[in-house]
């Protein structure tokens, strides 16, 4: 399916069993400095790891490629079907280097989700096509440079966030990070028992096992453990400078063990070694308590713009936890004991991207 867009301009379906076309956007990618979730290997890491699969289209200008949308194909059977840019991440949205080709790719994914039936498009980012619903008062980023040193690092936190983590690092606990399977079950241990105690589906752990396959120089899990029992964990990716702490969690125990704020120092400290010069500490929803969280450990919010083209007649989407809808459902999932809630999670999770 190609769209001429103007004269000499064009748009396509990505082959993603082509590598030279996934090279090519790659590099697109990469030369415009875009952000993680832009990566066609981001999106076929979703794919593998929840079965959503992975689509996008790019606009060209005698053969030189002029802009990207990436997307997942989203299909649930409890939140319906939607194409998101980019799933399971917090960013994407178009990547062009002119009006036509955000206009084209735009149009191109309004025929795309007619035409298969998606109830929806989202764009997290980018350029947003003028007539499309936009907004920007829901979700807030946080970023923040790296100190120089351990102590400048821990002084630049905050005071009162600051004396959490002394008493963290007064338990002595043990600090690993690592990409292997031990990692992984131990990442997931306490990242399934935190989502649960927020009221909230885990992800499929193999989500988790394919993002640390697609990127094996740029992800790792940071966890930390009282004797042999983990308490925090963090799965973390490496890109442009920057270390992104994307799933972390940590069990009941690591409250009064201060573990959760030795694991953000301690992956400050550890990214800092690996080069890394920014700490992204990704978004949270306006006002909520990672919001304030984050606020507390002295990271500025600031506003993301999203966005989002409702198929005609078509109902919107809506997996917004703090909806009113939702309460009873996240009360309910609080008292789920662990066992259940991970066994049922991640096929309504998959539906969430």
């Amino acid at each position: 399916m190609n769209v001429p867009v103007k004269a000499g301009h064009q748009v396509r379906a990505l082959d993603f069993r082509d590598a030279s076309d996934v090279r090519r956007i790659e590099g697109f990618v990469a030369d415009h400095k875009a952000g993680l979730f832009h990566r066609p290997a981001w999106l076929k890491a979703v794919e593998a790891g929840t079965g959503q699969r992975a689509a996008g289209f790019l606009s060209e200008r005698l053969g030189v490629v002029t802009g990207w949308l990436p997307l997942t194909e989203v299909r649930s059977s409890l939140f319906g079907k939607a194409l998101v840019s980019s799933g399971f991440g917090v960013g994407g949205g178009i990547l062009a280097e002119a009006t036509e080709a955000v206009r084209g790719l735009a149009a191109m994914a309004e025929q795309y989700a007619a035409g298969g039936g998606f109830g929806s498009i989202e764009l997290r980012g980018g350029p947003i096509p003028g007539d499309w619903e936009v907004w920007s008062d829901r979700h807030c980023g946080f970023v923040r440079p790296l100190a120089m040193s351990d102590e400048a690092e821990l002084h630049a936190i905050p005071r009162k966030a600051r004396a959490e983590v002394r008493k963290g690092l007064g338990f002595g606990h043990r600090v690993t990070t690592g990409r292997g399977p031990r990692d992984l079950a131990a990442h997931y241990a306490c990242y399934s028992e935190s989502v649960r105690n927020l009221g909230t589906p885990v992800f499929p752990r193999s989500l988790f096992a394919s993002m640390l396959e697609a990127f094996p120089d740029s992800s790792d899990i940071l966890t930390i453990w009282q004797d042999e029992t983990p308490f925090a964990s963090v799965l973390s990716f490496y890109h442009a400078g920057a270390v992104m702490p994307f799933w972390g969690g940590g069990t009941f125990a690591a409250r009064a063990a201060r573990a959760n704020e030795l694991m953000y120092y301690e992956l400050m400290l550890h990214a800092r070694k690996a080069g890394m010069t920014r700490f992204d500490f990704g978004r949270s929803k306006t006002g909520s308590g990672p919001y304030a969280f984050k606020k507390n450990w002295g990271f500025a919010p600031e506003p993301l713009t999203y966005g989002a083209w409702t198929v005609p007649g078509a109902a919107a989407r809506n997996i917004d936890p703090t909806d009113a809808s939702y309460g009873r459902k996240i009360a309910l999932w609080k008292k789920l004991p662990l066992p259940l809630a991970n066994s049922i999670g991640p096929w309504i999770a998959r539906g969430l991207a």
